[in-house]
C-alpha cells in the first residue's frame, strides 16, 4: 500500500530556511529500512536513511522557503497561511494515503482545508512523524536538506548555530553581525521577534 507523508523542518528558527517535504513509498518497505521521527535519529543515522529513501523507488519531492521569501511572505500573512499554500502544492503531487504532521493546531480545520482546496482526502495528526512510516522519512528528508542548507550559510558567514532562537551561538552571531552592520537579510527571518529585539536592542537601522 502507498502511503504518502509530508512534514517540515526549520518552523521556528530565525536563520536560514523552512523545508517542507513529501515522500511516497511502500509502507512497509518505509517501514523495513527503520525511518522514525527525525528527532530521535543522530546526525549519521538522519543521514544514512536519506540515502536510502532518495536511492529507494520513493517518490520525493522537496519544498525550500528561503528567509527571504519567508520575509516578503510574513509582511502579507501568517507562517501558518504560508504553510497550508505549500503544503497544498505538495499534497497535489501525492497518491495514495496522504498523512502530515499538522502545524494547525485544529487537525480537523486543517483537513477541511486541504480537502476543499486539493480535492484530497489528507490525515492531519499532531506527532504524526512518530506515527506513520511516510511522514517519519518525510520528517528524515525536510531535517537533512535544512542541515545542509545552514551548512552552506556557515560556509559563507562562518558559525551561526543552529539557526534557533534558543541557541546561544545563534543569538552571538546576530548580536555580532547585527553591530557590525552587516546585510544578513538573506539569510535571517526579519520579520520575527528576536532578530527586530536584537536588532533594537544593537540601536542598529540600517539592514531593514
Amino acid at each position: 500500500m502507498i502511503q504518502c507523508g509530508i512534514d517540515e523542518a526549520g518552523r521556528g528558527p530565525v536563520i536560514g530556511p523552512m523545508v517542507i517535504a513529501l515522500v511516497c513509498g511502500e509502507k512497509e518497505t518505509l517501514r523495513s529500512m527503520g525511518v522514525k521521527d527525525s528527532k530521535l535519529l543522530t546526525p549519521n543515522g538522519r543521514e544514512r536513511l536519506f540515502h536510502l529513501i532518495e536511492r529507494s523507488a520513493c517518490k520525493v519531492s522537496v519544498d525550500i522557503i528561503q528567509s527571504s521569501t519567508l520575509n516578503e511572505m510574513m509582511r502579507q500573512m501568517s507562517l501558518n497561511e504560508i504553510e497550508y499554500i505549500h503544503y497544498s502544492k505538495l499534497i497535489t503531487q501525492a497518491e495514495g494515503d496522504i498523512f502530515l504532521d499538522c502545524f494547525d493546531p485544529v487537525t480537523e480545520r486543517a483537513e477541511r482545508r486541504f480537502k476543499s482546496e486539493t480535492g484530497k482526502s489528507v490525515v492531519c495528526e499532531h506527532k504524526a512523524d512518530a506515527k506513520y512510516p511516510a511522514v517519519s522519512a518525510a520528517s528524515i528528508i525536510a531535517k537533512v536538506t535544512r542541515d545542509r542548507e545552514i551548512d552552506k550559510i556557515k560556509e559563507k558567514y562562518g558559525e551561526v548555530g543552529s539557526g534557533y532562537p534558543s541557541d546561544p551561538y545563534t543569538i552571538d552571531f546576530l548580536k555580532r553581525e547585527i553591530s557590525r552592520g552587516t546585510d544578513i537579510s538573506g539569510i535571517v527571518r526579519t520579520e520575527w521577534a528576536t532578530f527586530r529585539r536584537i536588532r533594537n536592542e544593537a540601536g542598529n537601522r540600517r539592514l531593514i
